[in-house]
């Protein structure tokens, strides 16, 4: 009778494992533009969430929803021609929805240029109760990039922040510009998946090679102006460049903010909110928070960065955007987040922010107000409560099996 239990509990494992599967991993899709020929010019894999901030007659939502397994491939996307056009991804799905992934090259590496987000607010499944019917369209450049005849994979999630949408790419493989009509077997991993290990021999002992940077110390800070506080700030600030070595070799560095060589500054007005930070190395690192009255949110709308880089070909290196929207919360609140925000300002520059709790604009007595937890903390709490939820399940379901088939043992055997 123990033999036969044992058989019986095995579907039972099997069927925990696959349901644990199920819950961590999410529905990835293959897109491929062909040429006139039919040759592949592009190839991408990959799964794709969005985060979206829309407009209903109640006030802001936010919406999250997945790029859906029946998404197909434009006949407009395109191999682009020589001297006159790059080639182009277009995705469609659902009701007017699309996702473009525009492509460049140099002599050694190709990126995603632009990456841009068409939606369509009269699809109500997605955007229930929106106050416009209107198809909107946002963009912004992307750290996808990679060697010529090599694909670009990333694990890890990358964030793509398009004004009010967040795309979040997960187990990406991406690769334009084909030689074999196949994704390559080489590859260029993303930053998201690093440090990575190397093969190269042991360095001599001087000089010693550079550490991988931690994570940078968390500091507050703090604007004011003639009527009180106007901002306050809790973050850990890394930079993430890149730029052309004066060997000609394109490099992309690291840089932690030290706050204890950092002056903080900034100023107060009625639409805008500034931070800014100077140091040695870092002469102007500016944040800029805008607000919209209407809404009543304020939010990161643009960052700026001036930087020496004495190793660089241009050694002046500047940087900004004034289009973002990141960091969002209700005016009054206070924006948190305990995951690592990615901010994309520029192709060349992006900025991780750790542990962020930020407040603009209306800070009452110089301390934050009531938190709004951000899309990234909310969703890293779903997969353990559904785990806990699917094993506590299955353990339900053995102990009954396990019950079951001792009641059935017990009567299988009759006293004579």
């Amino acid at each position: 009778m123990a033999a036969l239990g044992g058989v019986r509990r095995r579907p039972l494992l099997l069927l925990l494992l696959v349901l644990l599967a199920g819950l961590v991993h999410g529905t990835a899709a293959v897109f491929v533009v062909k040429d006139a020929n039919g040759t592949a010019c592009i190839m991408a894999n990959f799964s794709a969430a969005f985060t979206a901030s829309y407009d209903t007659r109640s006030g802001p939502k936010n919406v999250t929803f997945d790029l859906p397994s029946d998404a197909a491939v434009l006949n407009s996307s395109s191999c682009g021609k020589e001297n006159a056009s790059d080639p182009s991804l277009m995705i469609a799905f659902g009701r007017g929805h699309g996702l473009i992934l525009n492509f460049t090259r140099n002599a050694t590496r190709y990126s995603v240029q632009l990456m841009s987000f068409i939606y369509n607010l009269s699809d109500t499944q997605i955007f229930p109760n929106a106050s416009s019917k209107a198809i909107k369209t946002v963009e912004s450049a992307t750290d996808i990039r990679a060697d010529i005849n090599k694909k670009y994979r990333c694990v890890s999630n990358n964030q793509i922040h398009m004004h009010n949408v967040t795309v979040t790419l997960h187990d990406a493989t991406i690769q334009a510009y084909l030689a074999n009509n196949s994704f390559s077997k080489e590859e260029t991993r993303c930053e998201q998946d690093g440090p990575f290990p190397t093969t190269a021999p042991p360095p001599p002992p001087h000089p010693s090679p550079s550490p991988v940077p931690e994570n940078p110390p968390v500091y507050k800070y703090n604007v004011s102006g003639s009527n009180g506080t106007c901002l306050l700030a809790s973050m850990g600030l890394q930079l993430n460049i890149t730029y052309e070595k004066k060997d000609n070799t394109t490099v992309t560095r690291v840089f932690s903010i030290n706050p204890n060589k950092t002056t903080a500054g900034g100023s107060c007005s009625p639409q805008l909110v500034t931070l800014e930070l100077r140091s040695e190395s870092v002469p102007l690192l500016a944040f800029h928070f805008g607000m919209n009255a209407s809404t009543s949110r304020y939010f990161l709308q643009g960052i700026q960065l001036n930087m020496t880089l004495p190793d660089a070909r241009d050694p002046t290196f500047k940087a900004a955007n004034s289009s973002l929207r990141a960091l969002q919360a209700t005016i009054g609140n206070s924006y948190k987040c305990n995951a690592e925000e990615r901010v994309q300002v520029t192709e060349a520059f992006s900025i991780n922010i750790f542990k962020v709790w930020v407040q603009a604009f209306q800070v009452q007595g110089d301390k934050f107000g009531s938190v709004e937890e951000c899309q990234l903390d909310e969703n890293g709490m779903l997969i353990p409560i559904a785990v806990g939820g699917a094993l506590a399940g299955l353990v339900l379901i053995v102990l009954i099996a396990y019950l079951v088939g001792r009641k059935r043992s017990h009567a299988g055997y009759q006293t004579i």
